[in-house]
């Protein structure tokens, strides 16, 4: 039985993957402990990616079966999203960013982790932004 900070700790583990067949790995590891994990590249200006980034996760969480379509599961993916984004966007606001995002769930333990690359010139930040919810076990 896992707690919310195992699952925290997988979704950041997953969101610093440095290739897919490493996500891939780490996704089939992860289950086999019975933690689902999804990731999904993302970037882009900060400011007018907020959205996109939102929808990107709500539907790998969807397809990846983490959650389904409905409006209460949307809503804890886009309310952990937008949690690990307000983490983000104090250093990234009006720059161009690059990275992942990803969602790890046990049982009613879900989080979003958002790791990010922030392009300035020819100097890079490195950003990580973390959201919880809880979710009823179905």
């Amino acid at each position: 039985m896992y707690d919310s900070v195992d699952v925290a700790k997988a979704a950041i583990r997953l969101a610093i993957t440095g290739s897919r067949q490493t996500e891939e790995q780490l996704i089939a590891t992860l289950l086999e402990k019975g933690i689902r994990g999804a990731a999904v590249d993302v970037g882009g200006d900060m400011v007018n990616s907020i959205h996109v980034i939102i929808e990107r996760a709500i539907t790998v969480s969807r397809k990846n079966g983490l959650t389904k379509e409905n409006h209460v599961q949307d809503g804890a993916i886009a309310g952990a999203a937008r949690e690990a984004m307000t983490q983000v966007i104090q250093k990234a606001t009006g720059l161009n960013v690059g990275g992942k995002i990803a969602i790890c769930r046990h049982q009613e333990h879900l989080s979003v982790c958002i790791f990010m690359s922030i392009g300035l010139l020819h100097l890079n930040e490195v950003v990580i932004g973390l959201g919880h919810r809880s979710l009823p076990y179905d």
